[in-house]
């Protein structure tokens, strides 16, 4: 089997909707989809240093054909795979161009109440780990691998226009490694379960790239 990295979302779970269906389609071709538990070291004291370092042991023990990043995972991705094995990445619905916004509009209070999709319940999680998401620029820059972008024109979380801000960037930079995309979904929404069928195509594709 070809180990698949995925790195799941805030407020996620390795058991999601998208982890499901993405091995439900690439399973029978062979392909492995690993998904490592970042809520670490605890939602309510989460760490983007620590999702980083979960997830740079991922790659080390399973050296994926590709890692995937979906949302807060794809800035993990970017962080991991630079201290990692080297490997594709494909970003979905990717959490870039934040900034300073991660600590915008936030309730009252330490901690704050948030839903978790994993748990299907509201959780506590700590105002430290949204100050520090907000010093994160792991973005700055394109990664020294190949990287597909997939980003649905609907998506309700991440602006688009931010996304696309950043892959111009990426792209006026001269750093981007030949073969990398930026692929926009017109009706997908931030989850993109509904288009898993071209997910998986690029995941795939990636892989025997």
């Amino acid at each position: 089997m070809k180990p698949i990295l995925y790195l799941h979302g805030f407020a996620s779970s390795p058991n999601g909707r998208k982890v499901a269906a993405l091995r439900e389609a690439l399973g029978p071709e062979g392909f492995e989809v690993v998904a490592p538990e970042l809520n670490v070291p605890s939602f309510e004291k989460l760490s983007f240093e620590s999702m980083s370092e979960a997830a740079a042991a991922a790659i080390a023990k399973h050296s994926p054909a590709v890692v995937v990043g979906s949302s807060l995972g794809a800035l993990v991705a970017l962080q991991a795979i630079r201290v990692g094995h080297a490997a594709p990445l494909v970003l979905i619905a990717p959490a870039l161009g934040f900034g300073k916004r991660w600590t915008e509009k936030l309730p009252p209070g330490d901690p704050m109440r948030f839903f978790h999709f994993g748990e299907n319940k509201e959780l506590p999680i700590h105002r430290g780990f949204f100050e520090e998401m907000a010093a994160v620029d792991v973005d700055r820059y394109p990664p020294e691998v190949a990287v597909t972008v997939i980003m649905g024109a609907r998506d309700e979380s991440v602006p688009p226009e931010l996304v696309e801000e950043v892959w111009k960037r990426w792209e006026v930079s001269g750093r981007l490694v030949p073969g990398s995309r930026f692929i926009v979904v017109p009706n997908g929404d931030h989850g993109l379960v509904e288009q898993v069928d071209l997910l998986g195509e690029e995941i795939r594709a990636s892989a025997i790239a």
